[in-house]
């Protein structure tokens, strides 16, 4: 099934939300291919030579997990990018998903991404623990 083009037309505001999520999804998409070239790339540990001290083995072993983990995260990063990019597209960006309130724009500013509100999300990490 072939994907609808959208025509983007953004003025004002959204179109300095969009240009910040863009950003955002750029820097993360390079830091994402610079790491997974370093974490996936098994022969960067060839180049330094096989290692047998058990030490050096469980700091690469260690090494690679943070980096999986990097990942990991980078990616659900891009993925809220894209929720919020189609959020901005139906005229929804900046609503909290809890309280349906304005995101302030100072958290939007630093979190173009966000998915709650200040409020929201502090209740939820409360909640956590």
């Amino acid at each position: 099934m072939a994907k609808k083009k959208v025509q983007l037309n953004y003025t004002g505001k959204d179109l300095e939300h969009y240009n910040a999520l863009m950003e955002v999804y750029y820097k993360i998409s390079n830091n994402m291919r610079i790491r997974a070239g370093e974490v996936l790339d098994r022969s960067s540990a060839d180049k330094r030579g096989v290692t047998t001290h058990m030490a050096d083995i469980s700091s690469d072993n260690a090494s690679h997990e943070i980096g999986l983990r990097q990942l990991s995260e980078d990616g659900d990063v891009l993925t809220l990018v894209e929720y919020a990019l189609e959020r901005l597209a139906h005229g929804t960006y900046g609503k909290c998903q809890d309280c349906g309130e304005m995101i302030s724009e100072a958290r939007l500013k630093v979190r173009p991404y966000a998915v709650f509100c200040i409020k929201c999300k502090t209740k939820r990490e409360e909640m956590e623990y």
